[in-house]
């Protein structure tokens, strides 16, 4: 009798297109829809801005000095999503941290590092509560966080109304040390070589983003906060302390928002009652852009960083543009957030369809 070969062409070519579909469809498709829409903007960026210097590497870099802050809230706020919560209190948060930071230094004399420990344990402890408050209390994170946002915004006008100037001098020096890269120097109008730089704030959202990459990626931890996230009742019979995991998601994104505000307050070096209103919605919509949906289970911090990316470049054009109301960045990322929202509800759908 004659046996079929498993490894002949049109069985192996069956596998491939097989294997081709899984990866399409996994969870890193939406990952590498951000980056190829970041790479295609960037692109038409340079094309469209040539003439305006869009491809100097200082332009690019602006772009992460400008949005640290909502990087590391962002990462944070991704964590939450996955485990399928959700934080609008994050940019209160980062009000209460600017205007904590500037009374401490300006009006209480309080140095430039105590000060920053002080706001992180704050975060520690706010993050704690409202993960109590969710985890063990079991009331919705919707309400939690909408009381605490009001909370964090009505202590931020406590503390003071006015507009505080930071002038300390060693948190000034934090906030404009900068670090020139040893490349993509440039020649100005001047015939001086000026070689391009970022701030502090910059390594640390960096930093950030790979360390909970790998505790998510890698760790016990990050395991239970997909595994929550994706089905609370199976992680339960699997034996994960799901109150506890969700706990300390929202202890450490209490911390990150805190750590946001610090990077937030040394590019503004001042707080005011209205400060980072609406960032809140600035970091779910990156997040979501960035691959995370609002349903739990899956996400990934780099796309976050690019979804970040995406946002900041959005506000770069209508800046260079010139013509344009910066309303029109938010029109543009409103209809990015809806287009991901669809296609995530589509994929969905599909993994449905072919697991029945």
């Amino acid at each position: 009798m004659s046996k079929t070969k498993s490894g002949s062409p049109q069985t192996d070519s069956v596998k491939a297109l097989r294997q081709i579909k899984e990866k399409i469809l996994g969870r890193n498709f939406l990952l590498f829809v951000t980056i190829v829409l970041f790479i295609a903007m960037y692109i038409g960026g340079l094309i469209a801005f040539k003439d305006k210097n869009f491809g100097n590497l200082q332009v690019f870099l602006n772009l992460l000095i400008s949005n640290a802050g909502l990087i590391i809230t962002s990462v944070g706020m991704t964590m939450v999503l996955i485990v399928a919560g959700i934080d609008i209190s994050v940019g209160s948060v980062i009000a209460v941290t600017c205007m904590m930071l500037a009374a401490m230094m300006e009006n209480a004399n309080i140095g430039a590092v105590p000060a920053m420990l002080i706001v992180l344990v704050f975060g520690f402890v706010f993050g704690a509560a409202q993960g109590f408050l969710i985890a063990y209390l079991k009331i919705q994170p919707f309400i939690v966080t909408l009381a605490g946002m009001f909370f964090a915004r009505g202590l931020t006008a406590v503390i003071s109304l006015k507009m505080i100037t930071i002038t300390n001098e060693t948190f000034l020096s934090i906030a404009q040390y900068k670090m020139y890269l040893p490349f993509g120097a440039t020649v100005n109008r001047k015939g001086v070589l000026v070689y391009p730089y970022i701030y502090p704030t910059v390594v640390a959202a960096l930093v950030i983003v790979a360390l909970v990459f790998i505790i998510l990626r890698y760790t016990k931890f990050g395991r239970s906060v997909y595994a929550v996230g994706g089905n609370e009742q199976s992680a339960l019979l699997m034996g994960l302390n799901v109150r506890r995991t969700k706990f300390i998601v929202y202890i450490i994104n209490g911390v990150l928002a805190t750590l946001g505000g610090i990077a937030f307050c040394l590019n503004t070096t001042g707080a005011f009652v209205e400060l980072a209103k609406g960032f809140e919605m600035d970091a779910i919509a990156s997040t979501v852009i960035g691959g995370t949906p609002l349903t739990g289970g899956v996400g990934n911090v780099f796309g976050t960083l690019f979804g970040v990316l995406i946002k900041a470049t959005i506000e770069t054009f209508v800046s260079f543009q010139g013509n344009l109301s910066s309303w029109w960045s938010k029109i543009i990322i409103a209809s990015l957030l809806a287009f991901f929202i669809i296609l995530q509800t589509l994929l969905t759908m599909r993994k449905r369809q072919d697991s029945q």
